[in-house]
């Protein structure tokens, strides 16, 4: 019983890891691709953290709780990173308004 639910929640990870890893690539924006990413890491954490209960490693959840936090800062940079790009656009757009 417990290969078959193990098999199973690994397969829809992995069918959810794809459809993300799709959107990551033709995602049509950067913050697409930004969300595509924090959804890649959660879903490697849900494997890990499957992967420590079915199997007993608990060391595999400290590696998911560093992929946890390293996910969350790489977010928080690359959308402070787009926010600044954006506002840096409106500035160059308002001074070519005034002249």
């Amino acid at each position: 019983m417990n290969a078959i639910v193990a098999t199973v929640i690994f397969g829809l990870l992995l069918l959810a890891l794809m459809l993300s890893s799709l959107r990551l690539v033709i995602g049509p924006s950067a913050a697409d691709r930004v969300v595509a990413l924090e959804v890649i890491a959660s879903i490697m954490i849900g494997m890990l953290a499957t992967y420590a209960v079915f199997y007993r490693v608990p060391q595999a959840l400290d590696v998911a709780m560093v992929l946890a936090l390293t996910g969350f800062l790489a977010a928080i940079g690359v959308s402070r990173y787009l926010v600044q790009r954006v506002v840096q656009g409106e500035r160059e757009a308002a001074d070519k308004e005034k002249k």
